[in-house]
This record gives C-alpha cells, structure tokens and sequence, in this order.
C-alpha cells in the first residue's frame, strides 16, 4: 500500500462555475497526510458523463490505484457517478442495494418513491459508507474506489471511514527544505542525480525582484533524504549561495 496511487475526483459544475467552493481537497489531503500519504492526483470536473466516465477509466487502468469520489450519487438527473461507476468499474448495470433501500424508506416513507429510492441502486457488490447526516449512505467497491456525496459535512465522515478502515498507516515521510539565494536552475544538475525513493520539489519565488528558490527533498527513507539533501548544502557553501533552511 506504500506505493499506492490516490486518486481524489470531484464532481461539480458548481464548483467550477463559482457557486460553491470546494472544500474537499484540502480536507483529503490533510487527511492523506495524517497516515503519510499524497495525493497522486486531484483533479475538479464537470457533471458530464464522457468526461466522468474518462476520468475513472484513468483510474481503473491503473493498477496502483485507489479512488476518492465526491459528488454524483443523489437521484436528481445530473447525478451520474452511480451508474458511471457501475459501468466502468463492474462492467455491469446498477442493481438494488436491499439495505439502502430500507434506510431510503424509513427514513422518508412514502416520499422515497417515486425519486429517491433509487439512491439505492448501486454498482454490483457495492459496500456502504454510512452518512452520519441522514444515513443516506456513500458506496465502495473492491475496498479501493470510494464513493460519496458533495456535501462536505456529509462527505467528510465517510472519507475518513474509508481511509481508517482500508489504507493502512504508512511510513512516515521525512522532508528537508531550505530557501536560496538563487535562481531554481543553479541546482538542475543535482536534482537529475537524486536516486529513487526521493521526492523533489523546486519553488521559484522573487523577493525584492531578485530571484529566490525553495527546495524540498521529502523520504520514507529518513537517512537517505538526509545525505542528498547535504549534498546539496555542500554544494551551497562551495558556491557561496546565501541560504536558510527551514526544517530541521
């Protein structure tokens, strides 16, 4: 699970037309972190059914993949992710989840029909995330792809369900990061040397309308990280770069 590939897709054309604003990538990247985690892709789509379709075939193709979904699994007509997901991900049609179709009826009677009970068809083998709200549940399947609705004190708890009970805590990431005095291409040639297992990132920034790049060398292996990143501090000191460094 250490080398899994997180994938976060939120639907909403609300989001991108401006009526809401998303709260749920950082609330899952911040979550992610907590068991030393990344995000391996977040991206926010529209309600359209080719190109929800596209993204979660991008997901299925990846072997390494696991899916955080957010938004699309009501019962008015642009809710799509349900029958989406069933169709990519279990090559088969929605079927009646028995269980969330009771919860659908005590919870609205006679008002479930002739709409909302179909919240309750889900994809084949589905696993249900409980809604702490209203009990409408979120889904899962193959305890990989996670499925839940867009309203974020909703949406939140099942997340956190989901990541508690199937992504195991993982090793801790340690990261290193200093700030030059100098543009970002000084350190090109050290960042092509850096060996696998390490994760660099280069944030160029001016201050003062004179260049400043800022550095950050991040591990599982906590010993490797920390050679590289003396290398480049070496490096500093025989170039007589000003720098500071801003983790221990």
């Amino acid at each position: 699970m250490q080398d899994v590939h997180l994938y976060v897709i939120i639907i909403g054309s609300e989001i991108l037309n401006g009526r809401r604003e998303d709260k749920h990538a950082d609330f899952i990247t911040s979550a992610l972190r907590e068991r030393g985690y990344v995000p391996y892709c977040i991206e926010i789509i529209t309600d359209d059914k080719a190109l929800i379709k596209s993204s979660f075939s991008r997901v299925l193709a990846d072997e390494k993949a696991m899916l955080f979904s957010f938004g699309g699994i009501g019962s008015t007509p642009d809710d799509l992710t349900r029958a989406i997901a069933a169709e990519v991900f279990t090559q088969s049609a929605l079927v009646r989840h028995k269980r969330f179709e009771q919860d659908i009826i005590a919870r609205f009677g006679e008002k479930a029909y002739p709409n909302r009970i179909h919240m309750a068809d889900l994809p084949e083998h589905a696993g249900l995330l409980h809604n702490p709200v209203n009990n409408m549940s979120g889904f899962y399947l193959q305890e990989r792809y996670f499925f839940v609705p867009g309203f974020p004190e909703m949406a939140h708890p099942m997340i956190n369900e989901a990541i508690s009970r199937f992504l195991p805590q993982n090793r801790q990431l340690h990261r290193l990061t200093f700030i030059a005095h100098c543009s970002e291409d000084r350190f090109i040639s050290l960042m092509k040397e850096l060996p696998e297992g390490i994760e660099c990132s280069s944030l160029p920034m001016f201050v003062d309308e004179r260049p400043r790049a800022e550095i950050s060398l991040a591990s599982f292996d906590e010993m490797l990280n920390r050679e590289q990143f003396k290398i480049f501090l070496d490096f500093l000191e025989r170039e007589v770069i000003v720098y500071e460094v801003i983790t221990p």
